[in-house]
């Protein structure tokens, strides 16, 4: 494990400290989760963004040609 000083305005410490109490977990925890959770969704944008750039419009749209129009479903509207 490593260990990372962090430098944070009063203000933006109180913030944490509190979230951390609300969540029932210490600050370290609360900080490590939310680098997991930023590292997840940059990762996930960019799986997305190269599956978009392989995307091919053209067959995309054939297939949603396929679908039957109809109107929607009661709660679907």
């Amino acid at each position: 494990m490593t260990t990372l000083n962090l430098t944070l305005p009063n203000s933006i410490q109180r913030h944490l400290q509190e979230m951390a109490d609300l969540e029932g977990v210490p600050v370290n925890q609360f900080v490590m989760s939310a680098v997991v959770e930023k590292i997840s969704a940059l990762t996930a944008e960019t799986y997305l963004r190269t599956r978009a750039g392989r995307a091919n419009p053209e067959a995309f749209r054939a297939i949603l040609d396929k679908v039957p129009q109809r109107p929607p479903v009661a709660g679907d509207e």
